[in-house]
C-alpha cells in the first residue's frame, strides 16, 4: 500500500508499505478520507514532541471497514466509519469526572499512532475502548464524515463559551475551524454572527461561502470599533480566537458585552503565548476567559449527527479534493490560505 510517512522537519516521504493486520481489540480501514489542517503543515514544518519518526501522520480520518480484530464485536468489513483523533485513557481522575478533553494520558492518532495519510490503517484498541469509532449515518459521504473531527473541537470550543439562543458572537479567522465556528454559532441559535480576518482574500472566499452578518477585514479596520458600532456600544456576547493570534485574543476581550466570554480557541506559538488582560475589565465586566482543547468521542458523535441532520452543513467548505500522492501540494495549499478545506483521498 502507499503511505506518507513523516521523518523529520521537511521531509514527508511517499513510500510503498505492507498491509497493516488488525490485532486483537483492533479494526483495519480503508481510508476513503483523511483531511488536512494547520496542524498537519505545523508537524510537516517542525515536528512534533508526541511524534517519533518516522509516523504516518494525518488525524481527521473516514473509512470502510476491511478487518475486525479477535475479541471486536459491532464491526464488519464494508461499515463505513469515522475515527476520532484525541484519544483518552478513560481512566484518569479528569476522565472520570467527564473531561475527556484534558484526559492526562491523552494520545493521537498520527502522532502516537500511524495516522490517515495511507491506504489502509489500524484503529488502535484505545481508540475502540473509548467508543471512539462513530458510524458514518447514511447520506454523508467519507469527505464530508473526515470532517467531524474538526467540528467536534468547535463544538467543545463553543459549548464551554456557552453560545447560545440569541447571542452576538464575534469569530477571529476564516479558514476551515473559523467557518466551522459559524455555522456551529448558528446552529446553537446565535442572533448574528461577525467574521473578522487580516487576509482579505481568504475573508472574502470564507464569507462568500459561509455568509456571516458581517465580514470585517482586521487588516483596514479598527475591528473592537468595529464590532462596538454593530451591536449599538454594547459589544459581542461571545468572541472566539480560532487563530493562533495573541493580538487577536487582546482584542476579544475589549470588544464583548458585560458578561461576555472570550474562548482562547486558538493556540499560541510555544515561544510567545504571552498575552495581556486587564484584569479590572474581566472583574468588573464578569467577563470569562476560557480554553478548548480538541473534543472527546462524544464530541465527534454528535458533530456527525450535525453532519447527517444537516445542521451544520461541510460539503461546501471542502475546496480541494487530493490524492495521496499530490500530499505535499496540499499541505503547500493550506500554509498558503489558498483554500478552505482539503481532503486526501488515498
Amino acid at each position: 500500500m502507499k503511505v506518507a510517512r513523516f521523518y523529520a522537519p521537511g521531509d514527508i516521504r511517499l513510500e510503498d508499505a505492507p498491509e497493516p493486520a488488525p490485532g486483537p481489540g483492533e479494526l483495519k480501514i480503508r481510508v476513503r478520507n483523511c483531511s488536512t489542517c494547520g496542524t498537519d503543515v505545523k508537524i510537516s514544518r517542525f515536528g512534533h514532541h508526541h511524534i517519533d519518526p518516522p509516523r504516518v501522520t494525518g488525524h481527521e480520518i473516514a473509512g470502510e471497514v476491511t478487518e475486525a480484530g479477535a475479541g471486536v464485536t459491532g464491526w464488519a468489513a464494508g461499515d463505513r466509519v469515522q475515527v476520532i483523533a484525541a484519544i483518552p485513557d478513560g481512566a484518569c481522575p479528569e476522565c472520570r469526572r467527564g473531561r475527556m478533553t484534558v484526559c492526562d494520558a491523552q494520545e493521537s492518532m498520527g502522532y502516537h499512532y500511524d495516522g490517515g495519510f495511507a491506504e489502509y490503517m489500524i484503529v488502535p484498541a484505545k481508540v475502540l475502548a473509548v467508543d471512539g469509532v462513530n458510524r458514518i449515518p447514511d447520506g454523508v459521504s467519507f469527505a464530508e464524515a473526515s470532517v467531524a473531527e474538526p467540528l467536534a473541537c468547535v463544538l467543545n470550543g463553543q459549548e464551554l463559551a456557552g453560545v447560545g439562543e440569541g447571542d452576538d458572537v464575534v469569530v477571529f479567522g476564516s479558514g476551515p475551524v473559523g467557518c466551522l465556528h459559524v455555522r456551529v454559532a448558528r446552529a446553537r441559535g446565535a442572533a448574528r454572527v461577525f467574521l473578522v480576518e487580516v487576509n482579505a482574500e481568504r475573508l472574502g472566499r470564507a464569507a462568500a461561502t459561509v455568509k456571516p452578518d458581517a465580514a470585517i477585514d482586521g487588516s483596514a479596520t479598527d475591528v473592537v470599533a468595529e464590532v462596538l458600532a454593530l451591536t449599538g456600544g454594547r459589544g459581542a456576547d461571545v468572541a472566539i480566537t480560532a487563530a493562533a493570534s495573541g493580538a487577536a485574543q487582546e482584542q476579544a476581550q475589549r470588544l464583548v458585552a458585560p458578561g461576555g466570554r472570550v474562548s482562547l480557541f486558538g493556540g499560541l506559538p510555544k515561544d510567545d503565548p504571552v498575552i495581556s488582560v486587564d484584569a479590572n475589565r474581566v472583574h468588573y465586566r464578569e467577563l470569562s476567559l476560557v480554553g478548548a482543547n480538541g473534543s472527546s468521542p462524544a464530541h465527534n458523535a454528535r458533530a456527525l449527527d450535525l453532519i447527517g441532520s444537516g445542521q451544520v452543513p461541510v460539503e461546501d467548505l471542502i475546496t480541494h479534493r487530493l490524492p495521496l500522492d499530490s500530499l505535499h501540494d496540499a499541505l503547500d495549499l493550506v500554509t498558503r490560505g489558498a483554500a478552505i478545506k482539503v481532503t486526501i483521498e488515498p
